[in-house]
């Protein structure tokens, strides 16, 4: 499966707009969509924006979004965006929990303090984790439920013991 390889274009074409359709509810274990993402033999970039644009568009407009359906179709039938825009991919439909949790850690730690703290937020295995530079990792979802100070004791790196 050529398309799932880490160091093809195509991966890295998909991993920048992942997270925005993972948001409107893309379910990339579905079969049908991942045949229609291989299958897709050029332009994928496109289809992938015009399925975020044609989103937005039925949010704005108060339309139901039919996820697998609309990506589908944006990537069989060679879609192209009317007027993307990179900005799309920074509105809050399109933020990921984890995106969302890093923007509120920020406002709760402080930038300093989260940088020092966060190593990354990133999917696997069809969840959202958050890797800490003491080296813990927690989902995103659990993160939210511990609250902030429970979660800052956690990803604190542990008191250094000094014996003589």
């Amino acid at each position: 499966m050529w398309f799932w390889e880490k160091e093809s274009v195509e991966y890295e074409v998909f991993k920048k707009y992942e997270g925005a359709l993972i948001t409107i509810g893309v379910n990339f274990a579905d079969g049908e969509v991942q045949d229609a993402l291989e299958g897709c033999s050029y332009d994928l970039e496109d289809a992938l924006r015009s399925a975020i644009e044609y989103a937005l568009w039925l949010s704005e407009h108060e339309k139901e979004i039919f996820p697998n359906a609309l990506l589908i179709r944006a990537l069989q039938d060679n879609w192209k965006p009317k007027a993307w825009r990179d900005e799309y991919l920074e509105r809050e439909m399109f933020s990921s929990p984890g995106q969302r949790w890093w923007n509120a850690a920020e406002k709760m730690w402080g930038r300093d303090v989260r940088n020092q703290l966060v190593v990354d937020v990133f999917f696997d295995g069809g969840g959202e984790f958050i890797k800490f530079s003491n080296g813990k990792e927690i989902l995103v979802k659990t993160a939210w439920v511990w609250g902030w100070e429970r979660l800052l004791e956690y990803a604190s790196p542990s008191p250094i013991s000094v014996y003589r």
